[in-house]
């Protein structure tokens, strides 16, 4: 083994939660290299073995070619002595050790998402909970770090044989997403009124448009808590919120469907404006 050299390389800032390891995965594949790559406290550890050019190449690409929703903050590279090594994989997260690395906050849906939750013909046709390894809640699940699946609330909901395919196939976009869920598997919408009783004679989405719509107050539970929501444009909603939150002037978070609705009830700043999208 004289000819091979081992290299670990630790990665830390936001890159836990982006789609690190299976990116890692796809780009060492594509060399005659071994070894791994898993999330810890410090980040995401990669250790890969082989001849030295192509090793040098794979950690030019890494360093080059991060995920995009990545933040490297710090990028080491160390020598380690060869071991016998069979092939490249994702290994089991190490949580030993104190914590010096974040997660991404939840991510809007992707347009690959909004394609299948839009197709009557996908398996994830109307299924509010879509998500992929770009997309999708991250903060809010997160019940420690590392970040994976048994360490966030998705752990109760164990993956069906097709999310469990999806997950573990390296040439899916669902390659080693943590929230991959599905109708059959993960969580479900259902409404309650304000008595507790569950709501059957419309669905969920159904009876949640005719109660804002009725200038009623809807409390919306997700992963991260609850939102209290009234129609903007009814008065007496607005000012019966104020009054159960005791918030009489402080304003509330606004809700518009994209940048032209809010640039007509204010004014956005080109800064703001790319913040917002």
């Amino acid at each position: 083994m004289s000819s091979v050299v081992r290299k670990r390389i630790t990665i830390n800032g936001i890159v836990q939660g982006v789609g690190f390891r299976p990116h890692v995965y796809r780009l060492v594949s594509a060399f005659p290299l071994t070894g791994f790559v898993r999330n810890d406290g410090q980040g995401v550890c990669i250790e890969i073995q082989g001849e030295p050019r192509h090793v040098e190449a794979c950690i030019r690409q890494l360093m080059e070619k991060p995920p995009e929703r990545a933040r490297v903050r710090r990028f080491n590279v160390t020598r380690l002595p060869a071991v016998e090594d069979a092939a490249f994989r994702i290994i089991l997260t190490e949580r030993n050790g104190r914590v010096h690395t974040g997660v991404v906050p939840d991510m809007a849906v992707c347009a690959d998402c909004l394609r299948e939750m839009r197709d009557p013909s996908d398996r994830r046709f109307a299924y509010p909970f879509i998500n992929c390894t770009h997309c999708g809640p991250r903060y809010s699940i997160v019940e420690s770090i590392p970040y994976d699946r048994p360490f966030t609330s998705m752990s109760v909901f164990p993956m069906c044989p097709e999310c469990e395919r999806e997950y573990n196939d390296p040439g899916d976009r669902r390659f080693h997403a943590q929230p991959n869920a599905c109708p059959r598997c993960g969580p479900r919408l259902f409404a309650r009124d304000a008595l507790g009783s569950a709501v059957t004679n419309r669905t969920p989405l159904e009876w949640a448009y005719h109660i804002l719509n009725d200038g009623k107050i809807l409390a919306v539970r997700g992963l991260g808590g609850y939102h209290l929501a009234v129609d903007a444009k009814k008065t007496d909603a607005v000012i019966r919120l104020r009054k159960r939150k005791n918030r009489p002037n402080k304003p509330f978070a606004l809700m518009v469907r994209d940048v032209k609705t809010a640039e007509s009830l204010c004014a956005i700043s080109p800064e703001a404006r790319r913040l917002l999208t």
